[in-house]
């Protein structure tokens, strides 16, 4: 018996590890309405399997607007590249998402629209960009991507929804942690949502911000904490790896209106920008095998400024770790300022 039972458990092990290499790896690359976006689309539609276009807006009365460029839409149709734009609330402001949410005819008014510019446009679905949710909103939010869900799957359209990053249950050890933790993380019933849409695209990145000290956007190890906690509540064919294609600098900013005058502030730069920063200032870059990101400093008038950009090797290193958790696939923010040596990784 205890025999018979090792021989199915090994079966069944071979048979999941067999669906998993059998499933296409999906390649989901986000796009917004800039030329950098587009010149990139244009070069590499071949390497892209589905175009994320943050378009479209929803204000607290339900209200939608937004449009694609033409020829973004033209292209991906002519390369067979499925189009999934995106849903985002205004401003990510929570004030105003609170309202939508608690307005059921609100709500409903947005989903008709989903629906319609699905029906209207050649997209294959949406995606609920919906970021600063208030945790006491939880179900609230839940509710609402099931009734557009329910929506959308009628009328053969898929849906999926983008989640702020987390890698554990409790908030963390600091006040910031704890603001994190009110209204960006815990807003997210991850089993439900999972459960009632296609996928969800995890936001596994801005683990430094200008809010922060110094640091990669997304450094392996914490990346692969991310991804465990995450599969705690979802199958991996339901997972994409939120990938960084961003790079940021930190420096000393000068500002009248605040009360110290100057503080500590990043700006989001491109590869090609960044690495030219260090090159200008004669920093040299250097490899972090651990945390999987290229950085350096140098001085300016006697502070330090930091970069920590995402290149060729630190996008490999993040899609070994999709492939190894048998991942969905990848949903990489943004093109326009990759490393382009990634596509012949892609390749």
């Amino acid at each position: 018996m205890i025999g018979r039972l090792l021989l199915l458990c090994a079966a069944l092990v071979s048979f999941a590890a067999t669906a998993a290499a059998q499933r296409p790896f999906e390649r989901l690359f986000y796009y917004v309405d800039s030329e950098a976006s587009y010149r990139s689309l244009l070069a590499h539609i071949d390497q892209v399997t589905v175009v994320a276009p943050q378009v479209y807006t929803v204000d607290s009365l339900g209200i939608i607007w937004g449009g694609l460029d033409r020829r973004v839409l033209e292209l991906a149709q002519r390369r067979g590249v499925r189009v999934m734009p995106l849903v985002a609330n205004e401003g990510f402001h929570g004030p105003s998402l609170r309202r939508l949410l608690a307005d059921s005819a609100a709500r409903q008014r947005a989903v008709r629209t989903m629906v319609q510019l699905c029906g209207d446009h050649p997209y294959w679905g949406i995606q609920f960009d919906i970021e600063n949710v208030n945790l006491q909103d939880r179900d609230l939010l839940t509710a609402w991507y099931t009734e557009a869900a329910n929506a959308l799957h009628r009328a053969g359209f898929a849906i999926s929804i983008a989640v702020v990053h987390r890698a554990e249950d409790v908030p963390g050890p600091l006040g910031y942690h704890r603001f994190l933790y009110e209204s960006w993380r815990d807003g997210y019933d991850l089993e439900a949502l999972a459960r009632t849409g296609d996928f969800v695209s995890v936001m596994s990145y801005s683990q430094h911000t200008r809010r922060t000290p110094p640091g990669p956007q997304a450094g392996l190890q914490w990346t692969r904490q991310v991804v465990d906690y995450f599969l705690r509540f979802m199958p991996p064919e339901k997972l994409s790896l939120g990938i960084p294609l961003w790079g940021e600098h930190w420096y000393t900013r000068y500002d009248a209106t605040l009360p110290e005058r100057a503080r500590s502030w990043s700006e989001t730069v491109s590869y090609a920008w960044g690495s030219g920063l260090a090159e200008r200032n004669g920093a040299r870059l250097r490899w972090d095998e651990e945390q999987g990101v290229t950085y350096g400093f140098y001085e300016n008038g006697g502070t330090y400024e930091w970069l920590f950009l995402e290149d060729e090797r630190s996008f490999r290193a993040k899609l070994a770790l999709a492939r190894e958790k048998n991942l969905r696939g990848f949903s990489a923010w943004v093109l326009g300022p990759e490393d382009d040596r990634i596509w012949d990784v892609l390749r």
